[in-house]
């Protein structure tokens, strides 16, 4: 039987672009080339120019981004997944990454956003705590013990979905103008010390997303 937060592969490569599903049947699934108009329509929704530090304008640049997705899983450096609902794999609700150094010493960063249908829905905590589980289980014999997700200062709906799936705030990082006009929060998830499932209960939140930390993109 599964629990909230649960996660179940179709295959255990971490470097093979397997399917994660999450509670309630959320689906992450890895990124397609026909996703390039949902790409598009997600970016041009207003909240997702606000919140995230790389954009997208026109069909190449979602192409181009849609590459660095691909690449990101070849290279074994960025994991990011369409997150969907099973059986309607072609109704796009957002996006989570797992992001790892080359070589992947000390943390490593996730990152999400959703759709504007997405929000109020509870999208984003399950899907966040989906890519968590997973995470931790799928590079746990590579030393993965700690994550961190950074978002700007006055995201107050994107601190709600960290601490509900269990990110505290660790930290405050200055501004950086231009591109990071504003103070960051840094919230750190540490790896379980034994299998448990991600925390459980009502986790609704409108975040649109994060917009990362100083070289991040989403």
């Amino acid at each position: 039987m599964e629990h909230e937060g649960e996660i179940r592969m179709d295959r255990t490569d971490p470097y093979d672009a397997s399917a994660v599903t999450g509670s309630e049947g959320l689906r992450l699934r890895p990124w397609r080339e026909e996703d390039l108009p949902s790409v598009l329509r997600a970016y041009e929704d207003p909240a997702m120019r606000r919140w995230l530090a790389v954009q997208v304008f026109g069909p190449e640049e979602a192409a181009d981004w849609l590459e660095t997705q691909r690449t990101g899983w070849a290279a074994g450096t960025r994991f990011a997944f369409a997150v969907t609902k099973s059986g309607r794999e072609d109704e796009l609700l957002g996006n989570v990454v797992l992001k790892r150094s080359d070589p992947p010493n000390g943390p490593a960063e996730v990152g999400y956003w959703t759709t504007a249908s997405a929000r109020g829905r509870g999208v984003a905590t399950r899907a966040l705590a989906a890519l968590t589980d997973w995470a931790f289980t799928t590079f746990a014999e590579q030393g993965l013990t700690r994550l961190e997700l950074l978002h700007q200062v006055d995201n107050a709906a994107s601190c709600r979905v960290a601490e509900k799936c269990g990110y505290p705030l660790a930290r405050v990082i200055p501004a950086l103008p231009p591109d990071y006009p504003l103070d960051g929060h840094v919230h750190v998830r540490e790896a379980p010390a034994a299998a448990t499932v991600s925390p459980s209960g009502d986790r609704r939140g409108g975040a649109a997303g994060t917009g990362g930390g100083r070289a991040s993109g989403r």
